[in-house]
């Protein structure tokens, strides 16, 4: 015979949305301030490359491309993609298992590329 599991209340103030969504934006301006910038510039054009193309695509997919290299720290792509997004490059689709072997399948994010850039990069 089994009991089914119980947790307890959450502590007070452990869960809070907006706090995350803090230090997630905390992180990201650290990952960015630290980035090397001629990697992040070959990820921008990388990004931008595989947005034009109109495809689904994830990090894994600029590398096995050979449009950028693995950076010094995964925490430099959270902050490529964002820009890219907030710029109106890309936009999330979906989500995938990460082709990278570095993160073990992990779930990561899917990004294609917005029609208004897609149109305006055909130009």
């Amino acid at each position: 015979m089994s009991q089914q599991l119980q947790f307890p209340e959450p502590i007070q103030g452990t869960v809070n949305p907006s706090a995350g969504e803090a230090a997630k934006a905390d992180g990201m301006a650290l990952a960015q301030a630290n980035t090397p910038i001629n990697w992040a510039d070959a990820c921008a054009a990388a990004i931008e490359l595989m947005a034009r193309r109109g495809v689904e695509f994830q990090a894994a997919d600029l590398i096995a491309g050979g449009l950028v290299h693995e950076p010094d720290s995964p925490n430099r792509w959270g902050p490529a993609f964002l820009k890219a997004s907030a710029a109106g490059v890309i936009e999330a689709v979906g989500y995938a298992k990460s082709k990278r072997a570095t993160v073990h399948s992990s779930i990561c994010r899917t990004w294609q590329g917005t029609a208004e850039y897609r149109q305006g990069a055909a130009a």
